[in-house]
């Protein structure tokens, strides 16, 4: 709750205190615990993690009036963009050369959208791999060609895998996982219905 106080903005504080919510609800669904039995702790670079389950991994993103969640037996990140109009210079700044050249070749209708398939593809690995922004956005690469996508990484020792789903026209999803296998589709559910099953008994 302290981290939710920090927020200056209400919007930010209700969609912190949502996906609070929503992650307590998958650990439920997940491994049958109840909600005054969770307990979360923080890594030394500030990833969140769940107390004694150690094969339980997990992620969450808000942005806009999405809040989403992934989790899995192994490390996992996700992340959610809206898709508005930006600075595209920013991608010479943060993304790898070839990324910023990739962007830039593209037509100018498709520019936006595939800057914010390339960013939460970025965001999504950073925070599965835990390490935060002490790993330098330059150091890895994506590439999508046909709906496929190509990761590069420096000094990458682990294998990720990366999967973008269709959540909203307005909106970008990506998810990263050490696991291979992924969902064909995500669950899609409203405030209402998570907070009744958290709280049910």
């Amino acid at each position: 709750m302290d981290k939710i106080k920090r927020f200056r903005r209400y919007e930010d504080s209700l969609m912190s205190l949502t996906a609070e919510i929503l992650i307590r609800a998958v650990v439920r669904f997940k491994l049958g615990i109840k909600n005054e039995s969770i307990k979360f702790n923080r890594t030394a670079y500030g990833k969140p993690y769940l107390e004694d389950y150690e094969d339980f991994h997990f992620n969450l993103s808000h942005s806009g009036s999405w809040v989403v969640c992934a989790a899995g037996s192994k490390a996992v990140g996700i992340d959610v963009e809206k898709i508005k109009e930006i600075d595209l210079n920013i991608a010479k700044r943060f993304f790898s050369k070839e990324e910023a050249d990739d962007l830039f070749s593209k037509k100018e209708d498709e520019k936006i959208e595939y800057f914010f398939d390339l960013w939460t593809l970025k965001e999504s690995y950073i925070k599965a791999d835990g390490r935060g922004l002490s790993l330098p956005l330059n150091s890895f690469s994506f590439r999508i060609e046909n709906e496929n996508i190509i990761f590069t990484a420096e000094s990458e020792q682990a294998n990720y895998f990366f999967k973008k789903y269709d959540i909203d026209r307005e909106y970008k999803l990506a998810v990263c996982s050490m696991e291979s296998q992924f969902p064909e589709g995500i669950h899609i559910k409203s405030f209402e219905e998570v907070f009744e099953y958290l709280f049910s008994y």
